[in-house]
């Protein structure tokens, strides 16, 4: 016969396993009206504990302008755990002015990794886009990202889930951290 702390160990696992599985599905869609300084704070926590850089006031501020169906977070049990933040941008060799998605940040806590929910805000962002392709994102060609060259972990991410393909290679794109190149993922929607 199991023991009461075998079986509290059970049912925590048990709840744990729930809670997980539900925080994969979990992706709430703040917009621009509710954008306050709170979600400004959680954005700027979740990319504090994701990257080796910091980003200055400047780039909350043009997140708060940002479509709000391209500025997702990922939440599990009421805390923010993971954010995207994309904008359209000009395709600047393209002579019909047209654009692309471009994934400026993307960030899960690392307790939260690995369950899926990183995908599942880049999948957010590929069907706004399919549900806009022929209105507001009429424009856009492709989706584009910067990796540095020597996170492999986030390449596969954007290659095997996805399909973007590996590009050209950008030389000291980042300016305090090492090594500083990066290489350019894109995606074709078109």
């Amino acid at each position: 016969m199991p023991t009461i702390s075998s079986r509290l160990v059970f049912w925590r696992t048990v709840w744990f396993l729930i809670h997980i599985r539900c925080a994969q599905c979990l992706i709430k869609y703040p917009t621009v009206a509710i954008f306050t300084q709170h979600y400004q704070k959680q954005l700027k926590k979740i990319n504090q504990a994701c990257f080796p850089v910091s980003y200055g006031d400047s780039f909350y501020n043009d997140v708060k302008k940002l479509d709000e169906n391209l500025c997702k977070f990922a939440y599990y049990s009421g805390s923010a755990i993971g954010a995207i933040c994309t904008r359209v941008e000009p395709i600047p060799e393209s002579p019909n002015g047209r654009s692309r998605l471009y994934i400026m940040t993307l960030g899960v806590l690392a307790a939260y990794r690995n369950h899926g929910i990183g995908s599942k805000l880049v999948q957010s962002i590929i069907e706004y886009y399919e549900s806009e392709k022929d209105g507001k994102l009429s424009t856009v060609d492709e989706i584009m990202v910067h990796t540095q060259t020597s996170n492999m972990d986030a390449m596969k991410f954007y290659v095997d889930r996805f399909g973007f393909e590996k590009g050209e290679l950008v030389e000291n794109y980042y300016k305090r951290i090492d090594p500083p190149h990066c290489y350019i993922l894109r995606k074709k929607l078109r």
